[in-house]
């Protein structure tokens, strides 16, 4: 029994700590920003396209808003398009004053919640952050030829490594970002006609056999008694005194003509 009251204490610590803890990691992006009014308009719109739900559901995020008086340049679009740009201003990472005063490099490509959706195309989900020689921090679209006009203006608020609140001076609207993908929203095609019953389509009629044409250019092999031999073949010459079967029977048959002539001419005679 002793060794389960003196645990208790212990149990009860642990579990404050996890209350504590997962306490520090949750926050509302619409009740921070509710605490400055020239940015309304931009919470409104984070409300009008549920944005805010996905954002709240971020362990660490940096959100770049803008001003009542900037936020004109994305206002009169639909909702749908509004809601890809403002996606675009929620960096998935955390970076405060320090983190972008420390960045050694010229420039940076960061990620963005756009990109998470799995619509952007080519680099519409990342934003370049640069700084120049004298300090100032610039935020654009990583899109090849994309303007990087937008300032960093001031640090708004923050709950260090979880969210972090900046302003800058204008929107950031990624080329073609507001324009709905066609391949995303093409619809099916038709499905095919059908024939009446008893008919066949083109497809289904049969195609006759084409008679074969003649070549042209094949000229017509004479029959020759070496046509069948082999092209090696080469017949041997007959010598001048062999006689062939055909050549003695047109001798005997001239020598019976002469015979029956000579017969003919003695009965004359007499």
């Amino acid at each position: 029994m002793a060794a389960k009251t003196s645990s208790s204490p212990l149990v009860l610590a642990a579990i404050l700590l996890i209350s504590s803890t997962a306490t520090t990691h949750a926050f509302n992006i619409t009740s921070l920003l509710e605490g400055f009014p020239e940015f309304s308009s931009f919470n409104g719109y984070l409300t009008q396209t549920e944005l805010f739900r996905q954002i709240n559901h971020r362990k660490t995020i940096t959100v770049l808003t803008v001003d009542n008086d900037a936020i004109g340049a994305i206002s009169g679009r639909p909702l749908d398009a509004i809601r890809r740009i403002m996606s675009n201003h929620v960096i998935l990472d955390y970076y405060d004053q320090i983190k972008l005063e420390g960045i050694k490099r010229r420039s940076i490509i960061v990620t963005t919640m756009f990109q998470a959706t799995g619509i952007a195309q080519q680099m519409q989900g990342f934003l370049n952050v640069s700084k120049t020689t004298d300090g100032s921090i610039y935020f654009g679209s990583a899109m090849k030829g994309a303007t990087q006009d937008s300032k960093l203006v001031k640090y708004v608020t923050a709950q260090p490594f979880d969210i972090s609140i900046l302003q800058i001076s204008s929107p950031i609207i990624a080329p073609g970002i507001d324009v709905i993908n066609p391949d995303l929203v093409r619809p099916p095609p038709p499905p095919p006609k059908k024939s009446p019953a008893g008919s066949k389509s083109p497809a289904e009629a049969p195609v006759a056999d084409a008679p074969v044409a003649e070549d042209p250019f094949v000229a017509p092999v004479a029959d020759s008694p070496a046509a069948d031999a082999p092209a090696e073949y080469s017949p041997e010459p007959v010598a001048a005194d062999t006689v062939t079967p055909s050549s003695s029977a047109r001798a005997s048959l001239s020598i019976g003509v002469a015979a029956v002539m000579g017969l003919i001419m003695s009965s004359f005679a007499a």
